[in-house]
């Protein structure tokens, strides 16, 4: 966590990767549903995922990667700057995949005592492929 950060301290293009979750176990995926209250079987049961729903197997629910991707941004920008956060599901994330978040500034707007940037973002699995797109916006207290 940045809780010093300033709006100063950023660079447009400027950027910032995290791996986010290594090797993500089946065991996350039930304590994000346990967590979330989504228990979809898709989720946490192998036959119903497989045989009824026709997957490979089970995965990860989509607000799961979101807020994994956005540990990124808390953990760059700090707590209580988000104004926005939003993003698109490309691809599934499964048992075992491990996932990169990566985030660039690609604006900076200052103004008077705080300033406004925000920051496309991509979180890819360990193929390289997009799972998830999306963008933020923050807003940084500017020095003196």
């Amino acid at each position: 966590m940045n809780a010093k950060l300033a709006f100063e301290d950023l660079k447009l293009e400027e950027t910032r990767e995290a791996v986010v979750v290594e090797s993500l176990t089946r065991t996350q995926i039930v304590q994000y549903a346990a967590g979330s209250g989504d228990f979809n079987p898709i989720h946490h049961d192998e036959t119903f995922a497989t045989k009824a729903a026709g997957y490979p197997s089970v995965f990860a629910h989509g607000m799961l990667t979101m807020g994994l991707t956005g540990r990124l941004l808390t953990d760059w920008l700090g707590d209580g700057v988000l104004r926005s956060f939003g993003v698109r599901f490309v691809r599934q994330v499964w048992p075992g995949d491990s996932l990169k978040a990566t985030g660039r500034v690609t604006r900076l707007e200052p103004g008077a005592g705080e300033g406004l940037v925000e920051i496309e973002l991509v979180t890819s699995n360990q193929k390289g492929e997009p799972v998830v797109t999306g963008s933020a916006t923050a807003v940084l207290p500017r020095r003196g």
